[in-house]
């Protein structure tokens, strides 16, 4: 699904925003030192400043994107879903589907100069592996993963699994990024410590101004596929010399900046600023991820009184998804009221188990389940993200939802990166720790039960933030994996949801769209679950 949305506004509204867009014109140029952008160079504005450079440590989008800016994959998906070979040139299945042999395309180098081998693919899913869910069920079927010559990688198999390849594809958080063995041997809980990829830009460590400025230049010596690209498959051709990805917290200044061809490409502006970005004859506007996002609610059940389940489903039947929506979006058109976890308009969707969500009218059941559990007025700690755009009104909106039904809410303001170095933490309450956060996924991220993280239920050792230990929905997610058809699959995978659900996992709190914006200098621009720089032409 494309959108390119037009909206009518009063005069009057335009009129405020660009008064009050004025006041930060200045701060923007003085941020890029003003003038044109180079036809060499893209700016763009990102959704976040990036701080995390490990995209397999964490699932933050920021190193997802300059993951993909470096690194390079052995599949992509491409616009109807289907992977496609990318650093692979072939493979072949033995006939008992044990063993899966990969040969590697010609010409596959790192930015230190040095050839990419089986060894290095092997280390690097190995590593993914452990921290991905899609990649540890993965991990589950491999007997042995190892090379067979310099450009041959070999996956063996315990037993046959037809989702190997699937996996390997991948297309966001985590994606199975491929970098050096040496890099890739780091314990999956620590960072890598180079930037060192194969992949179509080369990563400017000494431009690198973390919260101002992210460099990248194109890597010569990177041999793209000889298809068209489609979403991050095909050829990665890179038209021009550098990206920059400038931070700007502000939104009038970025507004500014892209209207004065001060940046090329805004990632994520807000919806109140559309009209006005519509309005503009030399810039487009469109939806470049037909999935959309799904904005989500986690409660953390190690921490009191998180840990009981009477007190999750009454922070989550406080909450009306509509609330939520005209907050952060405020456009019926580009939200959709959603219960289902793995995404409404997919093959597994569902609203089994959501019904307050979608209809508003949990707060009596809230008020109910509080009474049970004795809940004692402990404050709840939710983080509240206020440098995000697509992050910042959630959590407002559902502490007082909360609070409306009788928790104590302690919103606890920080930015964005400092959240998502917090909620690794397993500490408790008392050290530091936190009940809840609330975050957003692309769509791609959660569609089914092997690539959505929440209704990961390992728990404390392979859980993702949050930690549910749930083994029945593991025994479930296992019989996804290896169910033979998608009848079988809606079966399993509506069982997830009703589970997830009952034990409070989270809760997804509504599903929008959020289009991007560019300079009508830039063609190629495509679509994806994640921002693309290849592919890119500027006038």
């Amino acid at each position: 699904m494309n959108m390119s949305i037009k909206f009518n506004t009063k005069p009057a509204k335009l009129r405020n925003k660009l008064r009050s867009s004025l006041l930060s014109a200045t701060v923007a140029s003085i941020a890029l030192m003003a003038g044109p952008v180079s036809a060499e160079t893209v700016r763009a504005v990102m959704h976040s400043a990036l701080r995390v450079l490990d995209p397999i440590m964490t699932t933050a989008y920021m190193s997802r994107n300059h993951g993909y800016m470096i690194f390079d994959t052995l599949y992509s998906l491409d616009s109807n879903l289907v992977p496609q070979p990318q650093m692979v040139e072939s493979h072949t299945v033995s006939d008992d589907g044990l063993v899966y042999k990969f040969t590697l395309r010609e010409g596959l180098k790192f930015h230190d100069g040095a050839p990419v081998t089986g060894d290095d693919v092997a280390a690097s899913i190995a590593r993914w592996g452990e921290r991905d869910g899609m990649g540890q069920v993965l991990m589950s079927f491999v007997e042995s993963m190892g090379s067979d010559g310099d450009n041959v990688f070999v996956i063996n198999l315990k037993q046959p699994y037809g989702l190997v390849i699937d996996s390997l594809a991948k297309p966001s958080s985590n994606v199975p990024f491929i970098m050096p063995k040496r890099l890739a041997e780091t314990p999956s809980t620590e960072p890598i410590l180079e930037q060192i990829g194969s992949g179509p830009f080369k990563w400017m460590a000494d431009e690198f101004q973390p919260g101002v400025k992210v460099v990248y230049e194109k890597y010569e010596d990177y041999v793209p596929r000889s298809e068209e690209a489609s979403w991050a498959s095909g050829g990665k051709v890179v038209n021009v010399d550098r990206v920059e990805w400038i931070v700007m917290a502000d939104d009038q200044t970025a507004l500014n900046a892209l209207q004065a061809e001060e940046i090329d490409y805004w990632e994520q502006p807000p919806a109140d600023l559309l009209p006005i970005l519509e309005a503009n004859p030399d810039i487009t506007v469109k939806n470049l991820n037909g999935l959309g996002f799904q904005t989500i609610m986690r409660p953390n059940t190690l921490n009191a009184p998180m840990d009981d389940v009477r007190i999750r489903n009454a922070a989550i039947a406080a909450v009306n998804q509509k609330d939520v929506l005209d907050a952060l979006v405020g456009t019926p058109e580009l939200y959709n009221i959603c219960g289902a976890m793995f995404v409404c308009d997919t093959p597994l969707a569902t609203d089994v188990g959501s019904e307050t969500l979608t209809a508003g009218n949990g707060m009596e059941k809230a008020k109910a389940l509080l009474a049970e559990a004795g809940y004692d007025g402990t404050p709840i700690v939710l983080m509240h993200p206020t440098d995000v755009a697509s992050l910042r009104s959630q959590p407002v909106v559902v502490a007082q939802a909360m609070r409306d039904v009788g928790f104590v809410v302690d919103l606890q303001a920080m930015d964005w990166q400092t959240l998502v170095g917090k909620r690794a933490s397993q500490a408790s309450i008392a050290d530091g720790g936190w009940h809840m956060f609330i975050t957003n996924w692309v769509g791609a991220d959660v569609f089914n039960p092997l690539v959505n993280n929440m209704v990961n239920g390992k728990g404390k050792d392979g859980g993702w933030f949050g930690w549910p230990e749930v083994p029945k929905i593991e025994e479930l997610r296992t019989a996804y994996a290896t169910s033979q058809s998608l009848d079988e699959q809606k079966k399993i995978a509506e069982e997830i949801q009703k589970i997830a659900y009952e034990e409070g996992m989270y809760a997804p709190i509504g599903q929008y769209f959020v289009p991007a914006a560019w300079s009508n200098k830039l063609e190629g621009v495509l679509d994806g679950p994640a921002p693309f720089f290849w592919n890119l032409t500027k006038k």
